[in-house]
């Protein structure tokens, strides 16, 4: 049973992980198609980096996704405050239902709702409307990430600080914000990943003159593959990859810091 599971678990990576590989290795060759391997270069990266189109594209959306990271989770984080903070169940579970609505929808239907909106209110679709519907659908992502660690929270912790004369500011600076942190880093970087990620919604909401990653690459694959494109993929595959390694990083931080108090605390008693 075991070998058959890692015999699955091998599998399914190569299936997630081949096409990757197969589309970093061309954008070395020396070729313009995937057809035929011709040889190592680095001129498909130079042509990227020399293309003032596309170094403007990545501009805008590492702004897009920052800018809606950082809102989506202190927006994200209040809401989780404010879910868990509410006494009603019935309440807490009919906002719960209506945080996950844009998690379980379709991303073009949720994409056709955003158009549908702007249009509505003549905003110019660009990089306010992209900017928006980014925030829009990554609040539920943030609160889902913050609410286990509020609920792995002992009251007991907070009325003892109450106890002890702590006030609100007190109760959410020192104690709350700190303990839910590793909740809202996964968030934040959750968030920053399905941004740049995303095509659908922002194919809708996307005007002239703005564009991101994956609406250009989409465009540029419908007019016939060119390997600038494949430099372009390894180029954000490495981005993702030092995301990654940084949020392992301060996970792994946050974990020591965790297990030194927990000995100091045991050291004092």
């Amino acid at each position: 049973m075991k070998k058959l599971s890692r015999l699955y678990l091998i599998l399914v990576f190569v299936i997630l992980y081949v096409p990757i590989i197969y589309l970093i290795v061309y954008s070395f060759s020396q070729g313009d198609t995937m057809t035929n391997y011709h040889g190592f270069t680095w001129q498909h990266y130079r042509d990227l980096f020399a293309d003032p189109r596309m170094l403007a594209i990545v501009a805008d959306t590492l702004l897009v996704a920052l800018l809606s990271a950082l809102i989506a989770t202190a927006i994200g984080t209040l809401g989780a405050l404010s879910i868990q903070r509410t006494s009603k169940r019935v309440t807490r579970d009919v906002l719960l239902n209506l945080n996950n609505i844009l998690m379980v929808s379709p991303d073009v239907i949720i994409g056709a709702s955003f158009l549908i909106f702007f249009t509505t209110l003549k905003m110019p679709l660009g990089f306010g409307s992209v900017l928006l519907s980014h925030i829009a659908f990554e609040i539920p992502i943030v609160v889902l990430m913050v609410l286990p660690r509020l609920r792995e929270m002992s009251p007991s912790l907070l009325s003892a600080a109450e106890d002890l004369g702590a006030t609100t500011h007190q109760l959410l600076t020192k104690i709350i914000l700190p303990f839910i942190t590793p909740g809202i880093l996964a968030g934040f970087f959750m968030a920053l990943t399905y941004s740049l990620d995303d095509f659908a919604v922002t194919f809708f909401v996307t005007g002239n003159g703005f564009s991101t990653l994956s609406v250009e690459i989409y465009s540029r694959a419908r007019q016939g593959i060119n390997l600038e494109i494949n430099a372009l993929s390894g180029v954000m595959l490495l981005f993702s990859l030092l995301l990654v390694g940084g949020y392992y990083l301060l996970q792994q931080n946050s974990r020591k810091r965790r297990a030194r108090k927990q000995r100091n605390r045991e050291v004092a008693q």
